[in-house]
């Protein structure tokens, strides 16, 4: 909790220049395992190895830049976690072999992004791109929509920043690792290799790619947009990591700091039926500011630690907000992706301890 910076506006422990940052908006993962926070290894099983191609940080605005370069290597607020996780059902022995996942062993997992960078960039492409539309004699029923064409000026410009912000979210995330790596060293008193802390997978979300996918028996390029989504792909396929190309592509799914979550390898059902996606998570039931008018603080702790489950947030709406009652059951969730064959159970992982902004 002390060596990784959390909560609304949080700022991480570094400072860059602006040359600097671009480094780090174009190289992603690459740029941070050079700077000491991490090895190869952790982007070996980074989707994209943690650096997305075509990433341009003149498509970047000044505005963008100043939010983000402070709060490099911070977790964060809202549903953003670091996890302490106990791994309680194992139901593919072969891909927790291959993951290092054993029944009754200590993880971590992380969900935070591209924090107030990422933020700015879809803000500043969102009034340009209503801008645009009349350009383009493009009308929407919903005021709270906005698009451009895909190889237009904008829409070009428009991806070159977000895959900006995509390596600088790998790159937060990789240092946060780094740091909760040299956090359980100081207190198990043993080296990270000893402690067997090795990447499982970093998979990315909320964004859009290009990728080829079947359409009416026809391979054709396409925009898949994975909002509240992330990839689920299946074996064989040359985005997938090489150690897992045999298996499937490793999926994480956060529950909420009371249930649990879940290890699943994308199926290739995925590929036929959800443009080889799944859920990223339980996904809410109940909003933020119900959350906040039904429940106390003191509620959730009681709730959690009845559960042994220790919880470390900064502040009361962090808590509240992210009770466990607002969100859907993750199993539930994950039956379907499993029963479906978009996604199959590996492991459920439950909490331990949480930290939250």
């Amino acid at each position: 909790f002390k060596s990784i910076p959390s909560g609304v506006g949080s700022k991480g422990s570094i400072r860059l220049n602006t040359s600097e940052l671009d480094e780090v908006l174009v190289r992603g993962v690459s740029w941070a395992i050079d700077h000491g926070y991490g090895t190869s290894d952790d982007a070996d099983v980074c989707e994209e190895s943690g650096q997305m191609a075509n990433a341009d940080p003149n498509k970047v605005s000044d505005r963008a830049r100043k939010r983000g370069a402070p709060q490099l290597g911070s977790l964060g607020s809202g549903n953003h976690f670091l996890e302490v996780q106990k791994v309680a059902e194992i139901h593919d022995e072969k891909a927790a072999e291959a993951m290092g996942i054993e029944k009754g062993s200590v993880t971590i997992l992380i969900h935070c992004g591209s924090r107030g960078f990422g933020h700015q960039v879809c803000s500043d492409y969102l009034r340009i791109s209503e801008q645009a539309q009349k350009k383009y004699d493009i009308h929407l029923a919903d005021r709270e929509l906005a698009c451009v064409p895909n190889k237009s000026e904008e829409g070009e410009s428009y991806r070159a920043a977000m895959f900006a912000a995509l390596n600088f979210a790998w790159s937060n995330r990789q240092m946060i690792s780094h740091w909760t790596r040299k956090s359980f060293e100081r207190v198990f008193k043993q080296s990270e290799s000893d402690l067997d802390m090795k990447l499982v997978y970093d998979v990315a979300h909320n964004i859009a790619k290009v990728e080829k996918h079947k359409i009416d028996g026809k391979l054709k390029s396409v925009v898949v947009h994975r909002k509240g989504a992330t990839r689920a792909f299946p074996a064989n396929m040359d985005d997938v990591p090489t150690k897992y190309r045999d298996l499937g592509q490793p999926v994480l799914v956060p529950g909420s700091m009371g249930t649990g979550s879940w290890i699943l390898l994308g199926q290739e059902n995925s590929m036929n039926i959800t443009f080889g996606s799944t859920a990223h998570g339980a996904g809410r039931m109940m909003s933020r500011s119900k959350a906040r008018r039904n429940f106390t603080e003191s509620e959730v702790k009681k709730s959690l630690s009845d559960k042994g489950i220790f919880l470390k947030s900064l502040t009361r709406d962090g808590t509240v907000e992210e009770t466990p009652q607002a969100y859907k059951d993750v199993d539930a969730v994950v039956n379907v992706s499993h029963e479906l064959g978009i996604a199959t159970k590996v492991a459920k992982l439950v909490p331990i301890g949480v930290i939250k902004g």
